[in-house]
């Protein structure tokens, strides 16, 4: 098949979401454009390393990694990246699966030797069968998927979302890997944007980089019952706001928060406006969500503000590495 090889990167870290992964990995191997590999990357549990090495042990195009860095979905992928064999590596969560296409739509966004990322969309799958009816679809990055106020189509972006993106082997090569301390660590506070610093920093290195999203590309994402409450909305938001205080901190204010400024002024505001006309209209959820979305809005403010009080202490700390000697291959022309 024409184009770069891609690699596929699945960062794992409990045995919990078994069948989760199971299902992600099988998702992979149907894709109508076959990935050159799967890797699996284990984050620190030996009984599951172990495990998924006997599950895959006589599969040729799955392979089963240890963490190579500290504790971290970051250092996971950083792992991921130095042993992919694939001009383009693209990642997909361990509680995902990907429709059919979803790699044959991120290989046509190369055809561009100047794109360095594709993102795609990613859907929710509520535990509970249905989104309940207070949650606003602005706010479902709260759920790692894709929310309302992004564009649709082939566009081009600041960031592309990191479980369901791809990029060129060389991205990483200009500008370094994922930074640890930013982004997840197992079941702890559900600290993110380690993607959008990566991104920042990627077009500064490379000010000629593109980054699309295509949101033909797709993923469908399990959202479990415990993030179906609003304690897990509240966590979550102010964890956000935290974390955009360390990618200030590290990209600048301006670059850092440009997205942001047109969400907060332009996307959110209408979704109160939607959300109190449904309320009057006596639609279910209608004054939920306009709640919502004012709540979510001061708790991410309040992370933000606790969050670069520290950055300026130094009490909040985090690194960018330098991707290890992997693989590298000959991009084909895409």
């Amino acid at each position: 098949m024409s184009g770069p090889d891609i690699s596929v990167v699945v960062c794992v870290y409990t045995e919990d979401r078994w069948e989760d992964i199971l299902a992600a990995v099988s998702s992979v191997r149907a894709q109508s454009r076959p990935a050159l590999e799967t890797l699996l990357v284990v984050d620190h549990n030996p009984t599951l390393l172990e495990r998924l090495s006997g599950e895959y042990e006589e599969t040729e195009t799955v392979r089963v990694l240890a963490n190579a860095g500290p504790r971290g979905l970051s250092a996971g992928r950083n792992t991921g990246i130095a042993a992919a064999g694939g001009a383009i590596i693209a990642f997909l969560d361990d509680d995902a699966v990907a429709e059919r296409d979803w790699l044959r739509h991120f290989a046509a966004g190369y055809a561009d030797p100047r794109v360095m990322a594709v993102g795609g969309r990613t859907m929710p799958v509520w535990a509970s069968g249905r989104r309940p009816s207070w949650f606003p679809e602005e706010f479902d990055w709260v759920v790692g998927c894709t929310y309302k106020g992004l564009p649709a189509g082939r566009v081009q972006v600041r960031n592309v979302l990191g479980g369901n993106a791809s990029f060129r082997r060389t991205a990483f090569d200009a500008a370094g890997g994922f930074a640890t301390g930013i982004g997840r660590d197992g079941d702890k506070r559900p600290l993110g944007c380690e993607e959008t610093e990566l991104c920042i920093r990627l077009t500064r290195a490379r000010p000629d980089a593109i980054l699309l999203i295509d949101d033909r590309a797709v993923i469908h994402h399990r959202v479990p019952r415990v993030r179906e409450h609003f304690a897990y909305f509240r966590t979550r938001t102010y964890a956000e706001g935290l974390s955009k205080a360390l990618v200030a901190r590290s990209v600048g204010a301006a670059k850092g928060l440009e997205s942001e400024r047109r969400y907060t002024t332009r996307v959110l505001p209408a979704g109160v406006v939607r959300g109190v006309r449904d309320a009057v209209l006596a639609r279910p959820g209608g004054a939920g969500r306009a709640g919502a979305i004012v709540a979510g809005v001061l708790t991410a403010a309040g992370g933000y503000v606790l969050g670069s009080l520290r950055a300026r202490r130094g009490g909040a700390v985090f690194s960018v590495v330098e991707i290890g000697d992997g693989p590298r291959p000959e991009e084909a022309a895409a």
